[in-house]
């Protein structure tokens, strides 16, 4: 990755959008990192059920902490970045990544593993937060968003590839809890597998030059000059100024500078928290970390239900490629609108197709046409999902707050996100319990708040300078 050359002829006028491209390539590995770490679980959770003879009370705990260390890790990201730099933030999410990786791989039991887990989702915070800080501040206005976009699909592309990795590894093997090389079982393969992204993340976020807010801040203006005039262009000396003038005082920004006069927060930051808060109460985790077991309660066989499974992920990734041709043109806030629409009318079907499906054993049985309208609906919804509320809340949160707040805001708001994401996985099984119709109806309701908060309190940020935000 080239550094940047201030004597390059005409680069302050322009910067160079390739280079861009690939340095937010690196930044996103973050995401991918996020979404292969709380994928890789899926196909293991049987096998460490059955190695170390675990209730599902402590099973559960065990999955879930991964999420209670990403909103841990996301809430001290901000305050780190702000000290140490954006690329060093990066470095150690890597490290924690690879420490998970080893640990989940080796544990011996199932409560150490708890906290190997813990560990991975404190670099899944950080990575949530420090990515989409970093795109936003290194990438020119005109293609922001779809920088910024490259997160959402690292993350897709994580899980795709961690999904795949896990049937690869049980498929040699023979099953998860078959020993496959040097006398471990696959499951323990799939943990260790982390660690080659790991590896990578770390080299490769050692060769892309710190963002020039930072730079700014910390008063190496020579560095942020040469960073602006490399990656951003425009009037770099312009740019500096701005900067400066919008991060105001000397002093480090903190937590207490996102105090204001609404419940204790600036009105942005609650708009930063909602859209997080929102994305994860639409219920999207409940299709893919729940997909393959709710198919199969309501009457597809195993197999078929791992085939759908497939087919919504890959759908997410082609849907999430939309979004990054798209949302530099349409703009942040009609892609919302358009997907809070499309995943009421979805989720609206899900709720119907389930809430009038007789009972079989105590669990729906779709009918008929029942069947295929469910599962086009769920696809539909993931469709939805992926060219709206997926990438542009990601892209909304590295751009939305002024540079003296970003790096924190977003902490929080990306916190918030971790938080409502651990409240949506651990509450379906007893939605569930209650109705599959109940659940998928609760889901359309904040579907239906997503659209109105929307439509009310988020600002359109397409082609504008993040020292105007």
């Amino acid at each position: 990755m080239s550094r940047p050359d201030p004597d390059v002829p005409g680069a302050s006028d322009a910067g160079s959008s390739g280079h861009t491209v690939l340095v937010a390539m690196v930044a996103a590995l973050g995401g991918f990192l996020f979404g292969y770490d709380t994928a890789v679980i899926n196909g293991a959770v049987a096998a460490v059920r059955d190695t170390f003879h675990a209730s599902p009370g402590v099973l559960g705990f065990a999955v879930a902490a991964a999420l209670l260390g990403s909103a841990l890790g996301a809430w001290f990201a901000g305050p780190l970045a702000g000290r140490m730099g954006r690329i060093r933030v990066m470095v150690v999410a890597a490290v924690l990544f690879l420490v998970s990786a080893l640990g989940s791989g080796f544990s011996f039991s199932i409560w150490d593993l708890a906290v190997w887990r813990f560990i991975g989702g404190m670099g899944v915070g950080a990575a949530s937060v420090i990515a989409p800080a970093y795109i936003a501040e290194i990438s020119p206005a005109r293609i922001r968003g779809r920088l910024g976009s490259l997160q959402q699909l690292a993350i897709v592309t994580g899980i795709f590839m961690a999904l795949l990795i896990d049937f690869g590894l049980v498929a040699a093997a023979g099953g998860a809890t078959r020993e496959l090389w040097f006398g471990l079982d696959a499951w323990r393969w799939m943990f260790l597998s982390l660690g080659v992204p790991a590896l990578a993340y770390g080299i490769l976020a050692l060769q892309i030059p710190e963002s020039p807010r930072y730079l700014v801040a910390r008063r190496r203006l020579v560095e942020a000059r040469d960073v602006l005039a490399q990656y951003v262009g425009g009037d770099v000396d312009a740019k500096v100024v701005d900067i400066q003038r919008t991060l105001g005082a000397d002093r480090r920004s903190r937590l207490g500078d996102l105090r204001g006069p609404r419940l204790g927060l600036l009105p942005i930051v609650w708009v930063g928290i909602l859209l997080s808060v929102f994305q994860q109460f639409v219920g999207i985790n409940v299709i893919f970390y729940y997909s393959s077991v709710l198919w199969q309660a309501v009457g597809f066989s195993e197999k078929d239900s791992l085939i759908i499974t497939v087919i919504t992920s890959v759908t997410n990734i082609i849907t999430t490629l939309i979004a990054i041709a798209t949302i530099d043109r349409i703009g942040r806030k009609p892609l919302l609108l358009i997907g809070s629409v499309g995943m009421v009318i979805t989720l609206g079907t899900l709720a119907y197709a389930f809430g009038t499906a007789p009972l079989v054993h105590g669990k729906p049985a779709l009918e008929g046409i029942m069947s295929p309208l469910a599962l086009i609906a769920a696809n539909v919804y993931v469709v939805f999902f992926g060219l709206s509320w997926g990438p542009v809340v990601w892209v909304l949160l590295g751009e939305m707050f002024n540079n003296r707040i970003r790096a924190q805001a977003l902490a929080v708001a990306a916190a918030a996100q971790w938080l409502a994401n651990f409240t949506v996985s651990t509450t379906f099984p007893v939605l569930q319990q209650i109705g599959l119709g109940f659940a998928y109806a609760l889901y359309t309701l904040f579907a239906i708040l997503s659209f109105l908060f929307v439509a009310r309190a988020v600002r359109e940020t397409k082609g504008r300078e993040l020292e105007s935000m």
